[in-house]
């Protein structure tokens, strides 16, 4: 798990080498997923996908956050971590942002898998293209009315949430495996 430090030149390189070093850490459980864990409820109350009678995956979703907050599974944490680096892209390459309910979970095992290493190539594509001045423009999301967040503030955030998630779908396949 060797990610090679950062040369120091630019703001985007090392939001990149910071990048590079959270999903690193994130493909050590990607390889080790089971079809299995995705659906694994870890507890009674619990937010996951589920079957439409279409036979879509639709995610567990509350407007309002519950108390206490279901513990989510691999399948949710995924679909969602999915979700929010869609829309994040979108916004990143000046696309009108998809709906929630448009960004639909492909299922257990590699389908998912194959999904969120397809999303990280398409972000390192959106990294290569920035300079350190476009860091500096207001980032149109996650903060839609706060001008002082910047394209670099986006880009941290994704790092940051990107390891809440990879940390969250680590914790259940271990404890998965181990219960």
């Amino acid at each position: 798990m060797s990610t090679p430090a950062p040369d120091p030149a630019t703001r985007t390189e090392l939001l990149r080498w910071q990048f590079e070093l959270t999903w690193s850490l994130f493909e050590y459980h990607l390889e080790r997923l089971e079809p299995e864990d995705f659906l694994w409820e870890p507890a009674a109350r619990c937010w996951t996908v589920r079957r439409s009678p279409e036979g879509t995956w639709v995610p567990d979703w509350a407007d309002t956050e519950p108390d206490p907050v279901p513990v989510p599974t691999a399948a949710w944490v995924s679909w969602h971590l999915g979700w929010w680096w869609s829309v994040t892209l979108d916004h990143a390459r000046g696309h009108r942002p998809r709906e929630r309910t448009d960004v639909t979970w492909p299922g257990e095992g590699e389908p998912t898998v194959r999904w969120l290493r397809g999303l990280r190539t398409e972000w390192l594509a959106v990294l290569d293209g920035l300079t350190d001045a476009d860091l500096d423009a207001t980032a149109p999301f996650p903060w839609p009315d706060d001008p002082a967040r910047t394209v670099a503030h986006m880009l941290a955030w994704v790092n940051a949430e990107l390891m809440k998630n990879a940390t969250e779908i680590g914790q259940l396949r271990l404890l998965r495996a181990a219960s």
